[in-house]
C-alpha cells in the first residue's frame, strides 16, 4: 500500500484526490461506488501494476479527499463523467481502460458512450449497463422502505446517519450491502440504520484498519454530495436517445449481490437484453461473490481483470 502515490490534481475547477501506482504504457482508471472510495480498489491497483499497467483511482468530487463542488445539491452523474474526461486530459492519457463498481459503473458506461475514442475497454462490477433516468431502478416495484427511496427523501438520510458516528454508518452500510437481500425498512418509523444489529461483526475480508480508512475519508467529506450523486440525481434524464458501448466490456457479478434482486435485473443480465446496449459484452458470475466482490474475492477479480486487459491491449 505504501507504494501507492497520492496527489491532488486540478480538474474542472476542483482539486481531485488521485491515487496512482505503476508505470506501464497502458492506463487503467478505477471509479468507486458508495460507501466506497479510492481505497476500495487497493487490491486491484497493486495487482494490475504488478502486471505492467498504470493504475489510477480517484475520490469523486465531493467524496473523501477531493474538494466539494460549490453547489452540491445541483450535482448529477454527468459532472463525474466530465471530471473523468478532464482528468484523462490532465494526466495526458489518450486512451484508458475503465473499471467501475456500483454507481461508478454508471459513470464508466457514460464515458464509454459519449467519448468512445478515449476508451480501450470497460470492466464493471455489480452493475450492468443502466442509463440514469426515471426508469433506471424500478423503485415502485420495491418495498416503500427501499433504501434508495429513503435516501432520495431530502433530510431523511441526514437525520438517520446523524444519530451515529461516521465509522458506524460506514460499517452499517457495508453490513447491509453484503447481504443477498435488498436493504429495505419494513415500517415507516424504521430507518435504514435501524436494520443493522450493532453487535454484527465485520465481514472477514474487511479489517478494522480498512473500516478506519473508510471512516477517515468520509469524515473528511461527509455525506452531502454522496446523497446527491448518485441517489437524489439518479432520476435525471440525461437525454441520450440510443446509447451504445462499443468498447470490449466485461461484467463481473457476484451471485449473492443484492442488486440481482432488483426487479427485472437478473433477467436483464442473463437473457442478454443488456447486450442491446453493450454488444461486445462478456459476463462472469462468481458464485460466492456479494456486492463488494473486489474486496471479498480479490484474487479471482484480479485474475479476471488482468486477463481482460491482456486480451485487449491493442
Amino acid at each position: 500500500m505504501e507504494q501507492i502515490k497520492h496527489s491532488h490534481l486540478q480538474v474542472r475547477g476542483l482539486k481531485l484526490h488521485v491515487a496512482e501506482i505503476g508505470t506501464g504504457p497502458k492506463a487503467v482508471l478505477f471509479l468507486h461506488g458508495f460507501p466506497e472510495i479510492w481505497y476500495s480498489w487497493r487490491h486491484q491497483m497493486i495487482a494490475i501494476a504488478d502486471a505492467g499497467y498504470r493504475a489510477v483511482a480517484i475520490d469523486f468530487r465531493g467524496y473523501g479527499l477531493s474538494e466539494q463542488p460549490a453547489e452540491p445539491e445541483k450535482g448529477n452523474i454527468m459532472d463525474l463523467v466530465d471530471d473523468v474526461v478532464g482528468l484523462l486530459d490532465t494526466l495526458a492519457i489518450d486512451k484508458v481502460f475503465l473499471v467501475g463498481k456500483d454507481f461508478g459503473a454508471l459513470a464508466v458506461y457514460l464515458v464509454a458512450v459519449l467519448h468512445p475514442t478515449k476508451v480501450s475497454g470497460v470492466i464493471t462490477l455489480g452493475i450492468p449497463f443502466l442509463l440514469p433516468g426515471p426508469n433506471a431502478v424500478q423503485s415502485h416495484m420495491l418495498p416503500k422502505g427501499f433504501y434508495i427511496t429513503r435516501w432520495q427523501e431530502p433530510g431523511r438520510a441526514e437525520a438517520d446517519f446523524g444519530r451515529l458516528d461516521v465509522k458506524t454508518v460506514i460499517k452499517n452500510i457495508y453490513t447491509l450491502f453484503s447481504s443477498s437481500e435488498v436493504p429495505a425498512a419494513t415500517r415507516d418509523d424504521e430507518e435504514i440504520m435501524d436494520l443493522v444489529d450493532p453487535s454484527t461483526p465485520l465481514p472477514p475480508w474487511l479489517s478494522e484498519e480498512d473500516l478506519a480508512a473508510y471512516a477517515s475519508l468520509y469524515e473528511n467529506s461527509g455525506f452531502r454530495y454522496p446523497l446527491q450523486v448518485p441517489y437524489r440525481s439518479m432520476r435525471t434524464d440525461l437525454g441520450i436517445p440510443d446509447p451504445k458501448v462499443t468498447a470490449p466490456t466485461l461484467l463481473i457479478m457476484g451471485e449473492k449481490d443484492y442488486v440481482l434482486k432488483f426487479p427485472g435485473m437478473e433477467d436483464y443480465i442473463r437473457s442478454g437484453q443488456v447486450k442491446h446496449f453493450v454488444p461486445n459484452l462478456d459476463i462472469v458470475f462468481i458464485e460466492e461473490g456479494n456486492h463488494f466482490i473486489q474486496e471479498m474475492l480479490p484474487q479471482q477479480v484480479n485474475e479476471l481483470i488482468v486477463k481482460f486487459l491482456n486480451n485487449h491491449m491493442n
